[in-house]
C-alpha cells in the first residue's frame, strides 16, 4: 500500500498544550520558537501546562498557509487559554483530527471549536474513540474510569465526525491521517492496565483508536505527529514509512507513552529503534515521561528538541 502524500515547503507545529512550560528558557532558534511571557512590554503573559496535548498545524508557505487542529488538551479551558494568550487565530482551520478518545486529548474540544467559529467542520477520528466504559485496572477492586467521548459533546462543539480506521488524506493530500496502526515490534505491547467492557464482558483495551498525522517536507522527509503512540512510536513511524513510501524521517514528535513503571522496560528498545530510524529531529511530548525524555536526549543529543506549551516547531524545505 502506498498513498500519495504531497511534498510541502513548510510545516509548523504550534503546541497549544503540553505537560511542560518554562517561560524563562529564552532558547529560540530557527526551528524552535518559544512563547514569550511578554505582554505590553511587561512580563505578565502566562502559558498553561497540563497533562494533555493539543496543536495547530500550519502547512505550506507563510503567504498561503493551510491549517488544522490536532487534539484539544485536557481541561476545557487550558488549550483555549493558551490560544488566547498566544494570539492564535483559529478561524483559518480547515479540518480537525482527534488522535484517540482519552480525556487529555478531547477535553478542550468545545472551546477550541468555538474559537474556530464554523459549524459542521469535519473531525476525523477512529470509531473506537467512543468506546465506554474505559478504565485503568489497578486491581479487581480498584478501577479508575476515563470520562467517555460522547456524541453530545461533538454536537455541543458543532463538529461533524468522520469515523474511520483507515488512512485518510487531509488538506488536499498535504497531510495524512494514519488511522489504525499495525503493531509489529516485539517490545511495544500497549497499556497493560487499560480495560473496557463490551456488553458486560471485561476486555483488555488495545486503544486501537490512537493514531498520528504525517506531512512530507520537500527534500527533508516525513514529519510525524503522534497523540500518545499507544501502538508504539516505532510502529507508528514504520507504518508512516510503509504507507507513504518515504523512508527519510525529518521529525518525530508527540507523546510516546513511556512514562511509569509499566513502560520503563520499553524505553531502551524504543531508543535503540529510534536511533536506527535516524530522524533529523526527535521531539517527545506529553506522556513520554521524564525518564524516557532524558534517555532520548542523552542517546540522540544532535536530534533531540525539548517541547513546551506555546512552542512553535518549524520544519522547512
Amino acid at each position: 500500500m502506498s498513498i500519495d502524500l504531497k511534498e510541502v515547503d513548510k510545516v509548523q507545529v504550534l503546541t497549544l498544550q503540553d505537560n511542560y512550560i518554562d517561560i524563562a528558557a529564552f532558547d529560540s532558534t530557527e526551528v524552535v520558537q518559544r512563547a514569550l511571557p511578554v505582554k505590553d512590554m511587561e512580563i505578565k503573559n502566562s502559558i498553561l501546562a497540563e497533562h494533555g496535548f493539543s496543536a495547530v498545524l500550519r502547512i505550506g508557505k507563510d503567504d498561503r498557509p493551510r491549517s488544522m487542529l490536532f487534539d484539544f488538551g485536557f481541561s476545557e479551558h487550558g488549550a483555549a487559554f493558551n490560544a488566547e494568550a498566544l494570539g492564535v487565530d483559529l478561524s483559518g482551520v480547515e479540518t480537525m483530527v482527534l488522535s484517540h478518545g482519552h480525556m487529555d486529548h478531547f477535553g478542550g474540544l468545545v472551546p477550541l471549536a468555538g474559537r474556530v467559529g464554523r459549524k459542521g467542520m469535519e473531525l476525523v477520528l477512529h470509531p473506537a474513540a467512543f468506546r465506554k466504559p474505559r478504565y485503568i485496572k489497578i486491581s479487581e477492586d480498584l478501577k479508575i474510569h476515563l470520562p467517555p467521548l460522547t456524541e453530545e459533546k461533538l454536537q455541543e462543539a458543532g463538529v461533524s465526525p468522520v469515523r474511520t480506521g483507515e488512512c485518510k488524506s487531509l488538506l488536499d493530500g498535504a497531510l495524512l491521517y494514519l488511522g489504525e496502526i499495525p503493531r509489529k515490534t516485539e517490545f511495544e505491547k500497549g497499556f497493560p492496565r487499560m480495560y473496557y467492557e463490551d456488553d458486560g464482558v471485561e476486555k483488555w483495551d488495545p486503544i486501537e483508536d490512537d493514531t498520528a498525522i504525517v506531512a512530507h517536507v520537500k527534500g527533508k522527509g516525513l514529519v510525524i505527529l503522534s497523540g500518545c503512540a499507544h501502538a508504539g512510536i516505532v510502529n507508528t513511524v514504520r507504518y508512516a514509512q510503509e504507507v507513504t513510501g518515504v523512508d527519510a524521517i525529518h521529525a518525530v514528535m508527540g507523546g510516546f507513552h513511556l512514562t511509569g513503571t509499566d513502560f520503563e522496560p520499553v524505553i531502551e528498545p524504543t531508543v535503540e529503534a529510534l536511533k536506527e530510524l535516524n530522524p533529523r529531529y526527535v521531539i517527545p511530548t506529553h506522556c513520554t515521561g521524564r525518564k524516557a525524555i532524558m534517555r532520548i536526549e542523552k542517546a540522540m543529543p544532535e536530534s533531540f528538541l525539548l517541547n513546551m506549551s506555546g512552542t512553535n516547531m518549524v520544519f522547512e524545505a
